[in-house]
């Protein structure tokens, strides 16, 4: 009988992939009262022929894509809507779940039409991580996280599911949480439904790019501004704009020949630029090549942060500070 779906969005990250099936094939539930949900962020042969090819493959896992890409929020909603159980368990392709996850979630429920859960992420962590290593490990102390959650499909169609309007990971397990907050579904915390959430590699200077994810934060807050500033209050912070502003001082003030004022700005902005390194520093790895990377990213980031915090606040006509 099958009891509970699990919906696993991708998109060309099969090794990954494979790891989290393999976790979910150890589950204590038997694989019979579980299907494996797989949807890629579009057209992804890759994950297509590795699947294919997996002669060990479980027979409980079902994949498909996307027409083209849209992003984890219009995966998980293909999906979920395709799902035969009643109550859907999300995760991502990144994860391992541990081998009660599923039956946490079951043994939580007890067959009401609207409710919802969240898990436990575990995120491990060396002596001193990386800033990238760090960031990930907040997903152990966030209220709600599509890495690990479970709705019942009732109450996923009565709140609309995701909003595939975020089109990144960022922002979307808020939009999701906030809706049923508000649509006053039951949500509980299930310590035993566990993932663990190992860092994946990132490549050198992630967290510049990493700013795009900012814009969405105001989608959200036009969505749910009360509850976006009780339980999150994502904006640049003062330090950002003083580092943009005394940059942009020292340059003005070198071509308007204004030596002394050039001066005094240029260190304030290094000044900024040490201390924010130094801050990030703290407790992660010191070594030369991470050193050096925060000094570079630590330079650019309140510019790229601040760049798409307005380019959110123009592309969805709303205004906060």
């Amino acid at each position: 009988m099958l009891r509970i779906s699990v919906v696993i969005p991708t998109y060309q990250r099969p090794d990954l992939l494979f790891k989290c099936i393999g976790a979910l094939r150890e589950q204590t539930l038997p694989l019979a009262d579980f299907e494996i949900i797989v949807v890629s962020d579009g057209p992804d042969l890759v994950t297509a022929q590795a699947l294919n090819n997996w002669a060990d493959k479980p027979a409980n896992v079902h994949f498909s894509h996307l027409p083209q890409k849209a992003g984890p929020a219009a995966a998980r909603n293909y999906a979920w809507r395709q799902a035969h159980a009643e109550l859907i368990a999300f995760t991502d392709d990144d994860t391992l779940p541990a081998p009660t996850w599923l039956t946490g979630y079951l043994d939580a429920w007890q067959g009401q039409e609207l409710a919802a859960f969240t898990g436990k992420v575990i995120v491990p962590l060396p002596p001193y991580p990386t800033d990238f290593a760090q960031n990930t490990a907040g997903l152990e102390t966030a209220e709600f996280v599509t890495a690990n959650c479970a709705c019942t499909k009732a109450a996923l169609q009565k709140i609309g599911g995701f909003d595939e309007r975020f089109t990144m990971a960022w922002r979307e397990d808020s939009d999701l949480h906030f809706k049923l907050l508000e649509a006053n579904i039951p949500l509980r915390k299930i310590e035993k439904a566990a993932v663990i959430h190992p860092v994946r590699e990132a490549r050198w200077g992630v967290s510049i790019s990493e700013q795009k994810k900012t814009a969405f934060n105001a989608l959200l807050y036009k969505k749910f501004p009360v509850l976006y500033r009780q339980q999150i209050q994502g904006k640049p912070p003062l330090t950002y704009y003083l580092m943009v502003v005394s940059l942009l001082v020292a340059i003005l003030s070198l071509l308007l020949m204004h030596s002394m004022i050039a001066l005094v700005a240029l260190t304030t902005w290094l000044l900024l630029v040490l201390q924010f390194t130094l801050k990030r520093l703290v407790n992660t790895s010191h070594t030369t090549s991470h050193v050096y990377e925060m000094l570079y990213t630590s330079a650019i980031i309140p510019f790229a942060s601040i760049y798409w915090h307005f380019y959110g606040l123009i592309k969805y006509k709303v205004w906060f500070v």
